[in-house]
């Protein structure tokens, strides 16, 4: 990150900052020679120190926020670059802060907010070379997790139509499978119908000719009644046959008295 030292802002402010803000200028002159000597603690305290006594210092949060990034604390360092984002764009060290907007960016694996800061650091310093390099990384990245997003939507849509196809799949078999069932159940039906027949069939060629062709057996009971019947007719017969018999002597007696 860029780091803008209070001389950069006092052009612009010392017409418009009231008397006793001005001593804020004695803690951002010590935060830079601490921040030349990479000796962060003790910048960010003097940064800290100015804010409190300045909470509208440009310097004073702008060199803060580089300090907290040199100690690793990006997400601290992108809430004061907040601070300042109405301000800090108007100034004439726009490109610088954009750029710094830009590293805290790719801090965050922010692509698309690196790749905006960056771009809008080289309008307003189209010859940082540092800026353009780090703006096509940004555009790189960006453009990687792009397509790694697009790719991640492509195999979730695939592996849901993956999904879609087995459940069909799974429903088809179940179907064919009940369809067989129903088949093997008709067969084994069909199976058993057959062997009954087959069954009929032996037991009627296993009975002897006479008993295929006998009648039936009468019972007893309408035996006798048979029996008693042609009795009768016998009787009748023989009543008749002697009646025939009677009538003819008769006549022969007639005949002799005459």
């Amino acid at each position: 990150m860029k780091s803008i030292f209070y001389i950069l802002f006092v052009l612009m402010f010392v017409t418009q900052l009231p008397a006793e803000a001005q001593v804020d200028k004695k803690d951002v002159r010590r935060g830079n020679r601490d921040f030349k000597k990479e000796n962060w603690r003790e910048a960010e305290i003097d940064y800290r120190k100015a804010l409190v006594k300045d909470s509208l210092s440009l310097a004073a949060a702008y060199n803060l926020a580089n300090t907290l990034y040199r100690e690793g604390d990006a997400e601290q360092a992108q809430k004061i670059m907040e601070t300042v984002k109405e301000i800090a764009p108007a100034s004439v060290s726009a490109a610088d802060y954009y750029y710094n907007l830009g590293d805290l960016a790719i801090a965050r694996q922010d692509w698309q907010g690196a790749v905006d800061a960056f771009k809008e650091s080289l309008l307003r310093n189209p010859g940082d070379l540092n800026a353009k390099e780090n703006y096509i990384y940004a555009r790189k990245k960006l453009q990687d997790q792009q397509q790694n997003q697009q790719n991640d939507q492509n195999n979730q849509d695939q592996n849901q139509d993956n999904q879609d196809n087995q459940d069909n799949q799974g429903q088809n078999d179940q179907k064919n499978q009940d369809d067989k069932d129903q088949q093997d159940q008709n067969k084994d039906q069909q199976d058993k119908n057959k062997d009954q027949q087959d069954q009929n069939d032996q037991k009627n060629q296993d009975q002897p000719q006479s008993q295929q062709g006998q009648q039936p057996k009468i019972t007893p009971q309408a035996a006798q009644q048979m029996l008693q019947a042609i009795q009768a007719k016998e009787k009748e017969t023989q009543d008749k046959v002697n009646k025939q018999k009677a009538e003819a002597l008769n006549s022969r007696q007639k005949d002799k008295n005459w």
